[in-house]
């Protein structure tokens, strides 16, 4: 169920042999994401649970689900990055039906990332997954 837009990621990861190559596009999805407006990095858009600062604004319009998303760490970024590509465009009716351990275990970011990373991974996903049902 993934977006044509996550699909192209999970492709360019597979061409990727070198897991150092992949960390590197990473973070180049990051750097390539627009910031997010600093008046938005408010403790209501915080993420709890990441060990870097990540906050997340989500933008419903006409039933399509979409987010601002913004860190003080680039991998970070990238992360952020590769879950916009995941759930933005989705009816916001779907986001909670997306499998996204499953999804992201196709890129192997489950093996690679620490447990800190990972742990604040899993907080993302679940932010995204209130804030869309919030919006049913």
């Amino acid at each position: 169920m993934a977006t044509p837009a996550f699909e192209e990621i999970a492709e360019t990861f597979d061409f990727l042999d070198d897991w150092e190559d992949r960390y590197r596009h990473v973070i180049e999805l990051g750097r390539a994401m627009p910031a997010m407006d600093e008046a938005l990095c408010v403790p209501a858009t915080k993420v709890d649970g990441c060990a870097s600062q990540v906050w997340i604004m989500p933008r419903i319009e006409a039933g399509v689900f979409d987010f601002q998303g913004e860190s003080d760490a680039m991998i970070v970024r990238g992360l952020i990055a590769i879950l916009h590509a995941l759930y933005s465009g989705v009816p916001v009716g779907q986001v909670g039906q997306i499998d996204a351990p499953a999804e992201l275990a196709r890129l192997g970011l489950d093996e690679h990332l620490s447990s800190q990373r990972s742990n604040g991974l899993r907080a993302m996903v679940e932010r995204i997954r209130l804030l869309a049902a919030a919006e049913q």
